[in-house]
This record gives C-alpha cells, sequence and structure tokens, in this order.
C-alpha cells in the first residue's frame, strides 16, 4: 500500500477517462491513486486520503447491476467529488433523487456558473458561459438534503452541485477532459480548496519512495518477477531492480504468439541496457499445441491466459 502522505483516490466506475482524472491531478503535482469502486470501506479509510473522486461511468445508478460504492465514504470526514455518474450515485446514496433524462447530453455545452466559490472560485458569473463536456443520459431532478445547484445547462438543471456544511461537491460534465476549458480549475479548487493539498508531489519523488518501500518491504529476501516486455512489467522490474538489484530474478515467457523477434528483442534489451538477470522460457510448443483447433476468440483468451 502506498505511503504517500497526501493523496487523491478515484474510484473507477468504468469511465472512459478515469485516467485522464488521475492525469490531470498528477500534473498538479499532487499524488493519485485509481481503485474499483468495490474497494473496502476500511481500506479506502486505511488510506487515509486527503479527497476522494468518483468518476464517470456507463451505467445508470437505477440499473439492476449498476456500480456501487459502499456509501460509508459518505462518513469518512473526507471532501468527495462526483463526476457525471459518480454526481448521480453521490445524488441517490445520500437521498435525491435521478432520472432519465428527456434528452441525453453527449458534447460540448455551455455551463452557467451560479456561485463562484468552491468548485468555481475564481471565475465569474457574468458573463458565466463557459464550454464543458457532458456525457449522459441521466439527470439529478432533487437533489439530497443539503446540496444547493452551483451551475446550470441547457438541459442539466442541475450541472453541479454542492453541500451546505460537508465537502461533497458534483458536477456533471467532465472536468479532466481538454473540451471542458475550466477544467483544470475546477480540479484544482477541489484538490487545493477543498482536499488543502499541497502541490509537492513529483514522479521523481513518486520513484525515491517507491524504491524505498521496496526495500524496507524485501530485506534480504530474493523476488521473481514475470517480464513480458510490455509497459506493466517492464516498470516493475525497474523498480524493483533499482531497489534489491541481483536479488531480482526475472523469467520471460516465449509464448510463441509474440511479433517476429520480439521476444529476442525483449531479452537483448534487459540484459544489456538494464543488466537485468533474465530466465528466457521457449514455452512456444506447449501453447501452440494448447490452442490447436480452437476457433472461439474467447476460449483462446482463457488458454493463453491460463495455459
Amino acid at each position: 500500500m502506498s505511503t504517500h502522505t497526501q493523496k487523491i483516490i478515484i474510484l473507477d466506475f468504468g469511465s472512459q477517462t478515469t485516467q485522464l482524472i488521475a492525469r490531470r491531478i498528477r500534473e498538479q503535482k499532487v499524488y493519485s491513486e485509481i481503485h474499483p469502486y468495490t474497494l473496502e470501506l476500511d481500506q479506502l479509510r486505511a488510506m487515509q486520503p486527503a479527497g476522494i473522486i468518483l468518476s464517470g461511468g456507463p451505467a445508470s445508478v437505477y440499473d439492476a447491476d449498476a456500480p456501487l460504492s459502499d456509501p460509508g465514504l459518505f462518513e469518512l470526514g473526507v471532501p468527495v467529488l462526483g463526476i457525471c455518474y459518480g454526481a448521480q450515485l453521490m445524488t441517490v446514496q445520500l437521498g435525491g433523487r435521478v432520472e432519465q433524462a428527456e434528452k441525453r447530453e453527449f458534447g460540448p455545452a455551455q455551463l452557467q456558473i451560479e456561485y463562484t466559490g468552491g468548485l468555481f472560485a475564481g471565475m465569474e458569473t457574468s458573463p458565466a458561459h463557459y464550454q464543458v463536456w457532458m456525457s449522459h443520459g441521466d439527470r439529478i431532478e432533487a437533489m439530497a438534503p443539503g446540496f444547493a445547484v452551483t451551475a446550470t445547462s441547457p438541459h442539466s438543471p442541475c450541472a453541479a452541485m454542492r453541500h451546505a456544511d460537508k465537502p461533497f461537491v458534483a458536477v456533471q460534465f467532465h472536468p479532466e477532459v481538454a473540451h471542458t476549458l475550466i477544467g483544470t480549475d475546477v480540479l484544482r479548487n477541489f484538490i487545493f480548496g477543498l482536499c488543502n493539498c499541497r502541490p509537492d508531489w513529483t514522479m521523481h519523488s513518486f520513484i525515491d519512495q517507491t524504491v524505498a518501500e521496496i526495500r524496507a518491504r524485501v530485506g534480504t529476501d530474493r523476488v521473481l518477477c514475470a517480464l513480458s516486455g510490455g509497459v506493466d512489467s517492464s516498470v516493475v522490474a525497474a523498480l524493483v531492480h533499482r531497489a534489491i538489484g541481483d536479488q531480482l530474478t526475472c523469467i520471460h515467457v516465449n509464448n510463441g504468439l509474440m511479433r517476429t523477434g520480439e521476444s529476442a528483442s525483449v531479452l537483448r534489451f534487459f540484459r544489456e541496457k538494464t543488466r537485468l538477470n533474465v530466465i528466457d522460457v521457449d514455452a512456444t510448443d506447449f501453447f501452440l499445441e494448447a490452442l490447436a483447433g480452437i476457433t472461439e476468440p474467447e476460449e483462446k483468451r482463457k488458454r493463453i491466459g491460463y495455459g
């Protein structure tokens, strides 16, 4: 678990732009982590977040299988920002009402700011038409008790809202995308104004702290790392190797499904450029035999993934 003293936790409800939320926050030199919406409340509490963001998502809060986070997160005393689906989920879980909109909002919309505080601190109410990016089929019909409208749009009488006494705010638009011209300002107002974060995180500080955490956790033990050559495993291998050096052994498995020469290229790079100890396992025959006669894509995926 990360030990960064200040962090924004993003709960992912399936939005295509969740990664962008994390990126926008990190661009402000504040650390952020993405976790699934199913994150246990005790785990969330243990992370001691400076703030929580509920991402957007394609579902409706009234779907039978709608993704629902633990409503107990609103009892943690932590600022919460709901974005699109996250705003609707906040509304329903705190006692408001969401209904299907007569007209789906997708694309650019003009935002009318009604309250120049909170998320909209430093912005003008007149002229107050700011371009934002909408992507939702439901809308907030009745806010939960204690909330007030802070912005509207032509098809959303509640395009943004805030709680009068608690640090809960929400927007129906997506502040993380470039089409929302005030998006960076909105996120800055959340992380600095409501969450009181300090802009002191950098990728270098992340690397230094992660290396220290790995060293403390591993001690004198040895570590085995599966190395495909993709981004995820390569970054893990590089960080662990920086932390513990020769205590790390990597295993690269050639499943016979890589591009021509790719496996050899991966081995050459890591052995020559990084001095990693990489064991090469040629499992081509094993995987190709497992796939013989299989035409259904999902079954192929399972056989590749599980051998």
